[in-house]
């Protein structure tokens, strides 16, 4: 390997592990590093996690990308950020310590702030402006929630004392020391205006944020500043970033209005572009910031289902099913069908269409008979049943039918749930043959930004399929068991 050669370096911060990937210019992983982290549970729908752990483990991840691919850091030709997205850290100005554990996107804690805003008036009004839906999801009432339950936090963040930012805001500064963030992430804030591309005063008002606290919104191939000489010896461009799903869109290079994804990871998230304007959804999806190249918003309809590959999980951490992730395809095949067994893992809650915080799992169906084997399958056609719901969304939405979607996330992996998947929604789902397509679309907005990459044509003739899942079952089998996967829905919403 000539000295001369250069690579795009992707800082990829998940919900359960930080990964950093170094890239080639055909998009080709050259090392890898994943280091998981802990998750805190306080209580029951609670989930935080230690910032200060966030920032250790990626950057251990980033320098062990870098010795994995058997380069120097001066090979790094710039840095690409993509994140576990409405994530919301609140750290001191002059010392950079956060004031409190993250409060992770799953956590439901500010579920009370939302019916109060809601009893308010103030939903219509926030989703006109902002794409989302008045939620716990989203990282607005997160961090108003830590300034009613911290005492003296407001009047610190008023005084300028404080920084707030989601985690690629946490990342950046770290790397950098600058305070910003990009489109894509604030818009998932609660507190950006996606139409006007800013912080939106009247929003911030009305939850009584100071607007000192906010980071500044760049594009997402941007400028985002050189991370430290400390950090790898040489500095290095922070070029691009962008929220784990709108990145994933990039990297499938869904770059023309109808191309959709859907990324199985934690959660599962399903994203279709739109092109130039928004579309404003009539069945509960968001309207969101694709990307944005400095030319302009790419917009996208999203579709987020909270408990995805995190089935697999709690199967093997919390119930001991399983002793690894991959046994859930071995175990599912053992068996023709679940038995009658439908799972609905609203663990935290549901997300889209349905938006109902206080619904909890259940698992219906279960007879004398139902093994191990049953519960898996069960568990792995609930990750395929909900993405079905999004995709059917979707399509209502946009007015078009979805040809096929393009998959990724760490449970794409599993042939057995693709091949569900393509079943249940009666299209082909196409796997790529980079399978770290979130990681690489940050890598693209990187690279893009200082040429490494020429224009988006180059990107698209990157993209290589490694293989379809086309629908086998038969119109009537599907159509039993999604009127199955209904009443089950049903069941789970009135049991409260």
């Amino acid at each position: 390997m000539q000295h001369s050669d250069k690579y795009i370096l992707a800082l990829d911060q998940g919900t359960t592990s930080s990964r950093a990937i170094v890239f080639n210019q055909t998009g080709a992983v050259i090392g890898m590093k994943q280091i998981p982290f802990n998750q805190i549970y306080l209580r029951p729908g609670w989930v935080e996690h230690d910032p200060l752990e966030i920032w250790k483990t990626q950057y251990d991840a980033a320098v062990g990308a870098i010795d994995a691919a058997q380069i120097t850091s001066s090979q790094i030709a710039a840095i690409g950020i993509t994140n576990q997205r409405e994530t919301t850290i609140v750290w001191d100005k002059a010392t950079g310590k956060p004031v409190h554990n993250a409060i992770v996107w799953q956590c439901r804690r500010s579920s009370s702030i939302c019916q109060e805003l809601k009893a308010l008036g103030f939903e219509n009004e926030i989703r006109s402006r902002t794409g989302l839906l008045l939620d716990p999801y989203f990282s607005g009432t997160k961090l108003v929630w830590m300034f009613n339950e911290i005492p003296g936090l407001r009047e610190r963040a008023e005084r300028g004392e404080l920084m707030f930012g989601t985690v690629d805001s946490w990342l950046i500064w770290n790397l950098t020391g600058r305070h910003v963030t990009d489109a894509t992430n604030a818009s998932r804030t609660l507190l950006f205006n996606i139409r006007e591309g800013r912080w939106d005063k009247d929003i911030l008002g009305m939850l009584k944020i100071p607007e000192a606290i906010l980071p500044e919104v760049l594009p997402s191939s941007a400028d985002f500043g050189f991370t430290k000489k400390t950090l790898f010896g040489c500095e290095i461009p922070v070029t691009g970033c962008a929220g784990d799903q709108q990145a994933a869109l990039f990297g499938h290079a869904c770059f023309k209005p109808g191309e959709c994804k859907n990324t199985y990871g934690t959660g599962c998230f399903a994203l279709m572009n739109t092109g130039p304007e928004p579309v404003v959804s009539k069945h509960n999806l968001l309207t969101t910031i694709a990307w944005d190249l400095g030319k302009g918003f790419t917009y996208a309809l999203e579709g987020s289902v909270f408990i995805g590959g995190a089935v697999v999980q709690w199967l093997r951490d919390e119930m001991r099913i399983l002793t690894d992730s991959a046994e859930s395809e071995r175990l599912a095949r053992l068996v023709p069908d679940t038995g009658g067994v439908v799972m609905v893992p609203a663990f935290v809650g549901m997300g889209a269409p349905y938006w109902d915080p206080d619904a909890r799992g259940a698992m219906l169906g279960v007879t004398r008979g139902t093994t191990k084997a049953h519960v898996v399958r069960a568990g792995l056609e609930a990750i395929a049943y909900q993405s079905r719901d999004l995709l059917v969304a979707m399509e209502k939405d946009s007015g078009a039918a979805i040809p096929f979607i393009k998959a990724d996330g760490g449970a794409s992996a599993n042939s057995f749930l693709m091949q569900f998947q393509a079943d249940i929604i009666g299209k082909p789902v196409i796997l790529p043959e980079v399978g770290e397509v979130t990681a690489l679309g940050a890598a693209y907005l990187a690279g893009l930004r200082i040429g490494y990459w020429a224009n988006l044509e180059e990107v698209e003739r990157n993209w290589r399929r490694k293989r379809d899942f086309v629908p086998e079952m038969p119109g009537e089998v599907r159509d039993r068991l999604l009127e199955r996967w209904a009443k089950a829905v049903q069941v789970v919403r009135q049991f409260k």
